[in-house]
């Protein structure tokens, strides 16, 4: 049966650190050519630099293809009904990652397409981005149970799709944001539930330097994501308080590492210049989007040769 990869709950415990300790594997030894003659389909509604390219060259590396496609082209919903795109691209390629507004498009394009479908961001959820991120940590900590991850600012798709990994891997994670501005009621059920499995534990505190009090990782986002842009002096004024700079890190462990989705905004959600602090793993973070996609995209369209 082929197998979809919409949010971080689509994963086990155990499938979640396979993940991980794959592309950790890809990275330092190579990549095998497992996706030859194979070809992923890139349905995209919003703009993307780290999420396209690493695709791209994810399928590159795998010795597969990719085709563009954007939201010109398709029309999803408006040209032509979604159930009709995931049924027909489906008899074209052999897995569909999809970036769309809204997470209920991802549904029915798995629910009508018999080839794999992986999302690549939606309101609800950026899972893709959750466990490079872990992946990320993994590598700068030496294994991730037991620590601590702080998430600072708005309780968006990112936040949405970080607890539940974090929780998921038996990382404690803590969630400082203004009221009002808090992750989805559902998330954190979910969350929570994960955490009762892993041994880890979820905190809602509304000052920040609390949160970070002790922290391996500090993590923010933006404050206000694409869609939102009519909020944004709303929100510039509600996360005012929230914003990460060297005095918040200062508060978190010694050894502590801060990360960012990007893009940023200094000024904004972080202080000018944070991106260069010793302690960014920005960069590192944004690379690892490629590695984990390539052990991602090996497992759901190659799954006998990826393990």
């Amino acid at each position: 049966m082929k197998k979809d990869f919409l949010s971080v709950s689509d994963l086990k415990r155990e499938e979640a650190q396979q993940l991980i300790e794959q592309a950790v594997d890809m990275k330092r030894k190579g990549t095998p050519p497992v996706l030859a003659g194979k070809t992923l389909a890139l349905l995209f509604e919003k703009p993307s630099l780290r999420t396209k390219v690493s695709f791209q060259m994810a399928m590159h590396h795998l010795g597969g293809h990719s085709i563009y496609m954007s939201p010109e082209e398709v029309g999803l919903g408006k040209r032509e009904p979604v159930a009709d795109v995931a049924r027909v691209l489906s008899r074209y390629v052999d897995g569909i990652t999809a970036r769309t507004f809204s997470h209920e498009t991802l549904r029915v394009l798995a629910r009508h397409s018999p080839v794999p479908v992986i999302n690549a961001l939606s309101d609800l959820e950026h899972p893709c981005q959750s466990m490079a991120d872990l992946l990320t940590v993994h590598e700068k900590k030496g294994g991730l149970s037991g620590l601590a991850l702080a998430y600072i600012g708005d309780g968006n798709n990112v936040a949405n799709s970080l607890l539940l990994a974090a929780c998921l891997l038996g990382i404690d994670f803590r969630l400082a944001s203004p009221p009002g501005y808090g992750i989805d009621e559902e998330m954190l059920k979910q969350g929570r539930e994960f955490a009762a499995q892993s041994g880890s534990r979820f905190q809602a505190i509304s000052d920040p330097y609390e949160a970070a009090r002790g922290a391996d990782v500090i993590y923010t986002d933006v404050w206000t994501s694409m869609g939102q842009e009519v909020e944004a002096e709303k929100r510039r004024l509600a996360f005012s308080a929230y914003q990460v700079d060297g005095r918040l890190l200062d508060a978190a462990r010694s050894d502590a590492i801060f990360m960012h989705p990007l893009p940023a905004h200094p000024g904004e959600e972080i202080a000018a210049g944070l991106l260069d602090d010793a302690r960014s793993v920005v960069f590192d973070q944004a690379e690892n989007r490629l590695h984990l996609q390539k052990a991602l995209l090996a497992r759901l369209l190659a799954p006998q040769q990826a393990d």
